[in-house]
């Protein structure tokens, strides 16, 4: 299987162009992988469009490729996105990086009320960095034609502002209704998940009231690193992707 790397300054390709990777992302390929002259790779550029083509120079500092063909993939439409609350233990890491896999197309960092992991002053960039790393290693690995979105951390506030414009389903296992049994429409869809103490009744109410729906999984409760995504496998099913 041919490697997958990001660039994300290329914006166009075709047949017989050269796109050259440089920095962290070439060093990483010929240091660590040990690309050489001749391999084939893909390069994907993180909107879309992803080339394949065979390696012509192989630097620590500079990898070029001669591109032999080129797909383009337009964006998903509904996108998914994931709220997912900030959680000890790197379990919201885990979430994140998992959820890049099955493909979702944005994660959203809350800090909830029960959140005991707290992203304040530098912790607030260095939490985004880090979760912005996680999720470009996972669609390199998945091999993914979009790179997903890290939004800015938000409060339960602006998480509920969100649902006036989306459809926000909201992870709750006292839920009547089975996310099974949602229909997707049109509207983006904003899949929220608690901390280990699950979600504050005041933070309910708020989303609720924003427009937001309660939904579960099933019969039983799951780690908020594994309910994200656990559901976003099954709106992959009812959105036809999978």
């Amino acid at each position: 299987m041919a490697h997958f790397y990001l660039s994300e300054d290329t914006t166009q390709a075709t047949a017989g162009d050269r796109i050259t990777i440089v920095g962290p992302e070439a060093r990483h390929a010929v240091t660590v992988s040990r690309v050489q002259a001749g391999d084939r790779l893909i390069v994907g550029n993180g909107a879309g469009l992803v080339a394949h083509g065979t390696v012509v120079t192989a630097e620590p500092g500079e990898l070029t490729l001669t591109v032999e063909e080129t797909t383009t993939t337009p964006p998903a439409q509904p996108a998914v996105f994931l709220a997912q609350a900030l959680a000890k233990g790197d379990r919201d890491e885990y979430a994140v990086q998992a959820a890049s896999e099955l493909g979702v197309d944005g994660v959203i960092p809350w800090s909830a009320q029960r959140s005991i992991v707290k992203w304040e002053g530098p912790k607030v960039k260095k939490g985004h960095e880090r979760w912005s790393a996680i999720v470009r290693e996972a669609t390199k690995q998945s091999m993914r034609s979009w790179l997903p979105d890290v939004a800015p951390l938000v409060s339960t506030k602006q998480l509920a502002l969100l649902a006036g414009s989306t459809r926000m389903l909201v992870l709750e296992p006292t839920a009547q209704l089975r996310l099974s049994e949602v229909r997707p429409d049109e509207r983006d869809i904003v899949l929220v998940v608690g901390p280990e103490g699950g979600i504050a009744p005041g933070e309910l109410a708020l989303l609720t009231a924003g427009g937001a729906e309660h939904v579960r999984l099933g019969d039983t409760v799951l780690r908020t690193s594994t309910a994200g995504p656990a559901a976003i496998a099954v709106l992959n099913i009812a959105l036809g992707r999978w």
